[in-house]
């Protein structure tokens, strides 16, 4: 399997059913719908995607079942990424080598366009109940839920905001790391798992999996804020130094 090959194909379905999910940039009030399909198209990796659909397909599923439910979360993630920037968080001007969204459309639009892909991604989840799998999409709803909120993402981007000026602990990154980031990554992955029809054992050794895989890829983004080329990751360098994290 080669798996660039894999993460590009998966890019550009997923892209291609959010271009269909999204509401149209023309319809009113026109600027929000912008200002959401603007962060969601920046040329992201689609990496919470990517571990859905490959869950999906590890337990013997169709990555179909989980295509809706992967754009869902990576409006979530998008959504994140957009208040992350603001100046009232980390006041980043670029991200993904592009002005963030509320250098582009103002705060006040940045906020609601995050606040609207947030909301979004609920209204597409309960969208894939067909009847016949009603179980399936309140877990799952469930589940998200809790990862995007103060039990998960949220808690993490709250300590990390309270910590700032301390001297970190091991105990203290771990809880930042395993909430702000690997709560939507393992929910991203059990997502798909539960759609494609997982077991109790299959679903534990893939919780097992995206929890260890999350921490492993905040670390490394901290790495790169420090030693990392802006030019190539997108986005500048040394943020956390700046806001004495």
């Amino acid at each position: 399997m080669d798996i660039k090959a894999y993460m590009a194909e998966v890019r550009n379905v997923t892209d291609a059913r959010l271009h269909q999910l999204l509401p149209a940039e023309t319809l009113y009030p026109e600027v929000i719908h912008q200002a959401m399909a603007y962060s969601v198209f920046a040329g992201g990796k689609r990496f919470r995607p990517v571990l859905c659909l490959a869950a999906c397909e590890a337990v013997g599923g169709s990555w179909q079942q989980a295509l809706d439910g992967a754009c869902a979360m990576e409006c979530i993630h998008t959504y994140s990424l957009i208040h992350d920037d603001l100046p009232g968080m980390d006041d980043d001007d670029y991200r993904r080598g592009k002005l963030t969204n509320h250098k582009v459309f103002g705060e006040g639009m940045a906020i609601l366009a995050g606040d609207a892909l947030l909301t979004y991604a609920f209204e597409i989840l309960s969208n894939m109940d067909d009847g016949s799998n009603s179980t399936q999409i309140l877990q799952i709803i469930k589940e998200v839920s809790r990862a995007s909120g103060t039990a998960g993402m949220i808690g993490g981007q709250v300590v990390d905001i309270l910590s700032e000026q301390e001297k970190p602990t091991a105990d203290l990154l771990n809880y930042i790391h395993n909430h702000k980031t690997g709560a939507l990554i393992e929910a991203s992955v059990r997502m798909g798992a539960i759609l494609g029809g997982a077991n109790a054992e299959q679903l534990a050794a893939l919780t097992q999996y995206a929890r260890k895989l999350g921490l492993a890829f905040q670390i490394t983004d901290d790495i790169l804020d420090v030693v990392g080329d802006a030019s190539k990751i997108g986005k500048p360098v040394g943020s956390d130094e700046k806001n004495e994290k």
